[in-house]
């Protein structure tokens, strides 16, 4: 059995130097195709599992196409950067634990969770690191997804505003997003299960040491710890000021020139940084079949 490589050095053997991957950015700012890989022969193969976790880092998402591989080996392939974890509304595949479906029909209803921009699960305490999503099946034209660097999101930023949220956390909420259309007792239990997550507004990458803008218009909805003399002179600063300053914030990942754009086709598959990105599914397609799978990698502790 190979070994997990969580934390495993950017370097190639020689048995992989005979396949080296073909690398093709996408945009100057975030993601690129990557060639010459079979996933479910990568998933047998460290060296190349160690290449493919170096480009993630440095292009925060990556693509393949032409992946024509089972569930086994979308599953495999990822838990090799970690253990995977279950959606508490969507679900999993009942044969593989960790792989959600992410199904559409002709009948479903309209999608208002996908077209946002979000990271997948801050409402967690502990965020995925990452996420593998493959197509099975996608409208001819339509459906693409959309991923934006955070990082260079906070990078862009004005300096007053990098001093001004450096030390503020915020919360991020399961109940106001998936659990907003529940019965009310329904709800409230999935509050309990999944009490709000805390997470600093700018989060320290843990493998690159970058300075990340960690807040989403999906999941955050207020600051912690905005109201101090420092920032409150009068109840104005604090409302509406601190909501003003959180949806600037999550305005930074609607500028294009930090984002790419991925169209879909058969057996492609997206690997993410899911601590570094956000992503947005774009819904302008007609109605249709659009048929994803995707796994979740559990993450650390943001702080």
């Amino acid at each position: 059995m190979t070994s997990n490589v969580s934390s495993a050095p950017a370097v190639v053997r020689a048995s992989s130097l005979t396949r080296s991957i073909d690398v093709n950015p996408l945009s100057c700012s975030i993601g690129a195709e990557l060639g010459n890989v079979h996933l479910g022969a990568a998933a047998q193969d460290d060296g190349m599992l160690a290449e493919i976790r170096a480009l993630l880092l440095k292009h925060r998402v990556i693509f393949f196409r032409d992946q024509d591989i089972d569930r086994a080996d979308h599953v495999a392939f990822a838990r090799k950067f970690g253990e995977l974890e279950d959606h508490p509304v969507v679900g999993s595949h009942p044969d593989h634990p960790g792989l959600v479906q992410i199904y559409k029909t002709p009948d479903s209803p309209a999608e208002f969770h996908e077209n946002s921009w979000h990271t997948d699960a801050t409402w967690r305490d502990k965020p995925p690191m990452g996420c593998v999503l493959r197509c099975m099946e996608c409208p001819p034209v339509g459906g693409d997804t959309m991923w934006v660097n955070m990082v260079m999101a906070y990078d862009k930023l004005p300096q007053d505003i990098k001093t001004k949220i450096d030390p503020l956390r915020a919360r991020h909420s399961i109940e106001s997003s998936f659990g907003a259309t529940m019965p009310i007792e329904k709800r409230l239990a999935l509050k309990a299960k999944f009490p709000d997550a805390e997470h600093p507004v700018v989060r320290i990458h843990p493998e690159t040491g970058e300075k990340i803008l960690f807040v989403n218009g999906s999941f955050t909805t207020h600051f912690t710890n905005y109201n101090t003399p420092a920032n409150v002179r009068c109840g104005l600063d604090k409302a509406p000021g601190a909501a003003q300053l959180l949806t600037y914030l999550v305005s930074q990942a609607m500028i294009p020139e930090y984002q790419v754009r991925f169209r879909w086709k058969k057996h492609s598959v997206a690997f993410w940084d899911n601590r570094s990105t956000q992503h947005y599914a774009v819904m302008d397609y007609k109605p249709c079949h659009r048929q994803m799978e995707r796994t979740a990698i559990m993450g650390d502790a943001t702080f």
